[in-house]
C-alpha cells in the first residue's frame, strides 16, 4: 500500500479535484482497461483517467454531480459510461453493463464542496438552509427527521459514535428539550443552539462534529464505504489497484481539508 498526502484541497466547484496526478500515478491505470470511478462528482478524476488511455464507468448518488460529469466528459464518447447510483452498488451496475472484471477503481470519500457551498443541500452549518444532508436527494431519511425524531438517547450515541462529540449527551439533552416547543429546521438555527450549549473555544465551530454526526448518519457513510469496499474490490482483476482519497473528518472548511491517498493492489 502506499500513501501520499497534501493539504490545501482549493474548490468551489467540481473541476478542480484532488491528488490527481498522484491518483494516477498509483492507480497507473493500463489502456483499454475498464476503471471504475465510484464517486465521480464533477468527472475530474474520470478525464484524467480517460486521458491515459483507460476507459471508465463514473458512478455518483447526486444527480447534479453525474449531469456535471456528463457534460464535462462528452468528448469521450462511448469510452465513458455515467450511472447514477451509490458506490456500495457498483457490482449491481457492473453486473447490468455485463462486466465481470475491473483494471481498477477509485473512490474519493465524504462531501464535496460544491455540495458544501450549496445552502440548498443543507451541509453547510455557514449558510442557512433546509436541514436535509442527504447526498441522494431521492432518499428518505434528512438530518431534520433525525434532530426532530431520535430520542436522547439515540442522539447522544450518534454524535459520540459518529461525531466524536465530547459534550455528546449535553447537546442531545437540549436539542429534545428545545424541540418540544420549535423543531429544528434550518441549519444555522440548529448550529446557534449548539454554540449556545457548549460555547465557541478556538478556530472551529463548536457544531463541526454534530453536523458531521448527522451527515454520516443520513447517508449511511459507514455503511457504504464497508459494503462499497467488499464489492469493489472483489471485481478488480489480479494486479488491479484502487485508490481511496480520504479527508480529515472534522474539518469543513473546504478550502483548508487535510487529504489522505490510500492505494492498494489485489495479488492474484
Amino acid at each position: 500500500m502506499f500513501e501520499e498526502e497534501a493539504q490545501d484541497r482549493e474548490e468551489f466547484i467540481y473541476h478542480r479535484p484532488v491528488l490527481v496526478r498522484e491518483t494516477i500515478e498509483l492507480l497507473a491505470p493500463r489502456a483499454g482497461a475498464l476503471v471504475l470511478d465510484a464517486t465521480c462528482g464533477g468527472g475530474g478524476h474520470s478525464e484524467a483517467i480517460l486521458k491515459t488511455g483507460a476507459d471508465v464507468l463514473a458512478l455518483d448518488q447526486d444527480p447534479d454531480a453525474i449531469a456535471e460529469a456528463t457534460n464535462r466528459l462528452s468528448e469521450f464518447g462511448n469510452r465513458v459510461t455515467l450511472r447514477r447510483a451509490n458506490f456500495r452498488h457498483a457490482d449491481r451496475v457492473l453486473d447490468e453493463l455485463e462486466v465481470g472484471k475491473i483494471g481498477g477503481a477509485i473512490l474519493d470519500l465524504g462531501v464535496s464542496s460544491r455540495q458544501l457551498e450549496n445552502a440548498e443541500r443543507g451541509f453547510s452549518l455557514m449558510r442557512n438552509g433546509p436541514l436535509d444532508m442527504r447526498m441522494d436527494p431521492s432518499s428518505d431519511k434528512t438530518a431534520g427527521a433525525i434532530i426532530n425524531s431520535y430520542s436522547e438517547e439515540e442522539l447522544t450515541r450518534l454524535f459520540r459514535d459518529l461525531g466524536e462529540e465530547p459534550a455528546a449527551r449535553r447537546i442531545a439533552s437540549a436539542i429534545v428539550k428545545q424541540r418540544k416547543t420549535a423543531p429544528f429546521r434550518e441549519t444555522l438555527g440548529l448550529a446557534r443552539a449548539i454554540e449556545k450549549i457548549v460555547g465557541r473555544h478556538g478556530r472551529r465551530h463548536p457544531a463541526t462534529q454534530v453536523f458531521q454526526a448527522l451527515r454520516m448518519e443520513v447517508n449511511d457513510e459507514l455503511g457504504a464505504l464497508e459494503q462499497g469496499l467488499r464489492v469493489v474490490t472483489e471485481r478488480l482483476e489480479p494486479g488491479a489497484r484502487i485508490a481511496v482519497i480520504s479527508f480529515h473528518s472534522l474539518d469543513f472548511n473546504a478550502r483548508a481539508r487535510s487529504a489522505k491517498l490510500r492505494v492498494a493492489e489485489k495479488l492474484g
